[in-house]
């Protein structure tokens, strides 16, 4: 040891001891603790029996921390059920990046988490969901709401974990956080006993558990580097290529990467197209933005991939909504490249001829410094020229002159006013896709949708969690009258806390998505998909619910002065909009079909002189 080492050693300031370090505490109040040390400003859960001691230790921690104005610092959010607290709290960690927090009870409290848990580890989001279980000493007995959580959940999450030693409870909420938050963002569930819950235990204020091989691989891939041997290649296939073009997924934003694409597209002059997990990664009204590609991408996208040369993929990972048929996707890139964060997706699906794994922020802040330090402007004025004119040639449209309200009408009047900057949560279907097409995305964290699991249901709660967590920002819950069913009693949710969200349903009066296909492969046979046979009055809900303003719209001339008047409503808003139930999703590329076999429909114009058909679709899958 040197000199200056040991006077480093000996002068260097002792570890600062957490407040709380040595005091005696039960199981349910370190819960509660932690969930205060990792930063947690709101949960959401429902209350029974095996989760009681952490509901009664979060009362008393908010009654002695409550501020001067008598808000709570981290108050518990009552859904209608435990699948919207789910959502809940997955949507606020889409619109912060945060970890969202479930708190929820044994046997059908944790099951009915199942379908939140899994819809966040496919679409990559941080979620801590922490579930009451019975005594340990019942463990196995089928003692009433008891239910094999880790069994369950272990095929859903990233990590679950049983704790049966109480003195391990502390350790193992903190190492749920780092894992959930840490590499490729997933869901970690940890079930505690009841007994757990109730020990007398003494508050470490810093202990986790070893993991010692997890944290050594999240090491190696958070210190990749990209040498100069791995940035000149790259670079000299980009300088070397004529049409190239990034295709960005979700790994951009749970990577906080978007300033740093940003910084790469405006050096480079690469456009831009991204996954439906992606929008917001990009500014979409940037003029080298292509937005949407893949199934119900944008024509201008998928043409773009069809006549790129040079294909970087960005925290993105080829699934089958965008690179339907791999062999197919991109067909003219004499080059592809990839880097994300998880080593599994690389090459997974398409062969690449150049990756690197590791954090996307710094990978392209170092291509940036090298491409400039050795002055690297691609001249590719006539490609931007090709771009701009796929945009005018191939935009999207529908019909205009329709008696009966369009919903890209609809989501085009709210983009007027919006202007790119409302947060929107949707559920799933065929609105979600029209909200993904006709929205503007100016930043991160302005889109919330089911993307992998495709989970109808999902709109209503996940803008319950975001506008928690951002309760200056408006947003709007975009739905439809299939997919709202689904959670239809978070209504309640929104006016019992006083949440200003606007929530739009665009009704069909059917599972458009489905009756879509239906339409296409099974001779309109409408089987399940038909809601003419149900009599359901969504406005008379939404009153019933305490929404003070709820209105249906059903005559066209009053679009405008409608979502004017929806929007500026200081207070929670809900807006029945009856929709033309034969509009259609276009573009479509088919299952088992490549971009060349896009159909279009019949008001966006295709490239070919003689356009796909619907009937020429194969039908190989369903969606």
């Amino acid at each position: 040891m040197t000199l200056s080492q040991a006077t480093a050693a000996v002068t260097a300031a002792p570890p600062v001891l957490h407040p709380c370090a040595g005091q005696s505490m039960t199981g349910a109040e370190i819960v509660v603790q932690v969930l205060a040390d990792e930063g947690c400003r709101v949960l959401f859960g429902y209350s029974g029996g095996a989760i009681l001691p952490v509901y009664d230790a979060v009362f008393r921690y908010n009654e002695r921390h409550r501020t001067a104005d008598g808000r709570e610092p981290m108050p518990l959010i009552v859904p209608a059920n435990e699948q919207g607290a789910g959502f809940m709290a997955a949507g606020h960690a889409r619109a912060t990046g945060d970890v969202g927090v479930a708190v929820v009870t044994s046997g059908p409290g944790a099951t009915n988490l199942v379908t939140p848990i899994r819809d966040a580890m496919a679409d990559s989001i941080p979620l801590v969901a922490i579930c009451g279980q019975v005594p340990t000493a019942l463990l196995g007995s089928d003692a009433f709401q008891e239910a094999p959580v880790a069994g369950i959940m272990g095929a859903c999450a990233k990590h679950v974990f049983l704790v049966t030693e109480p003195t391990q409870l502390e350790a193992t909420l903190r190492s749920a956080f780092e894992i959930a938050r840490s590499g490729r963002p997933g869901p970690v569930v940890v079930d505690i006993p009841k007994n757990v819950q109730n020990a007398g235990l003494v508050f470490d204020g810093a202990c986790r558990l070893p993991l010692p091989g997890y944290r050594a691989r999240l090491r190696a891939i958070e210190q990749a580097h990209l040498d100069d041997a791995a940035c000149n290649e790259l670079l000299r296939a980009l300088a070397q290529a004529r049409r190239p073009l990034v295709y960005a997924g979700g790994g951009v934003i749970a990577a906080g990467a978007a300033a740093a694409l940003a910084t790469f597209v405006d050096t480079f002059g690469v456009p831009v197209t991204t996954t439906l997990m992606g929008l917001g990664g990009f500014d979409t009204t940037h003029p080298l933005a292509l937005h949407l590609l893949g199934m119900h991408g944008t024509a201008h996208a998928n043409y773009a991939v069809e006549d790129c040369d040079f294909l970087l993929a960005l925290g993105a990972r080829f699934d089958d909504r965008v690179a339907g048929v791999p062999a197919q996707f991109a067909p003219r890139a004499r080059f592809i490249a990839q880097i994300d964060i998880d080593p599994a997706e690389i090459g997974k699906v398409k062969r690449v001829d150049w990756h690197h794994a590791g954090p996307l922020a710094p990978a392209l802040e170092r291509l940036v410094a090298h491409g400039r330090a050795r002055g690297l402007r691609p001249q590719l004025a006539p490609w931007h020229a090709h771009i701009a004119a796929l945009k005018r040639r191939h935009a999207l449209d529908w019909d205009r002159a329709s008696a009966a309200i369009q919903p890209q009408a609809v989501i085009e009047a709210i983009n007027r006013i919006t202007r790119g900057e409302a947060i929107i949560s949707t559920g799933v279907g065929q609105h979600q896709m029209w909200a993904a097409q006709y929205f503007d995305f100016r930043r991160p964290r302005h889109w919330l949708t089911s993307g992998s699991m495709g989970t109808m249901g999902f709109g209503l709660p996940a803008a319950i969690g975001a506008q928690l967590a951002r309760p200056d920002a408006l947003v709007i819950d975009i739905d439809g009258d299939g997919s709202i069913r689904m959670n239809l009693g978070e209504l309640e949710t929104v006016t019992t806390y006083d949440l200003p969200i606007k929530i739009v349903v665009l009704n069909n009066r059917g599972d458009g998505m489905v009756r879509q296909w239906q339409r296409l492969f099974f001779a309109g046979r409408f089987a399940a998909t038909d809601k003419n046979l149900h009599r359901k009055d969504f406005v008379r809900a939404a009153q019933a619910d305490g929404f003070e303003w709820a209105r249906r719209l059903e005559d066209k001339a009053a679009l405008d002065a409608t979502i004017e008047a929806f929007l500026a409503h200081p207070g929670p808003a809900f807006l029945e909009v009856m929709i033309d139930p034969e509009a259609g999703v276009y573009p479509m590329v088919g299952p088992g079909a490549n971009y060349a076999q896009m159909v279009t429909g019949p008001f966006i114009a295709a490239r070919s002189a003689t356009p796909v058909s619907e009937a020429e679709v194969p039908a190989t899958a369903m969606f």
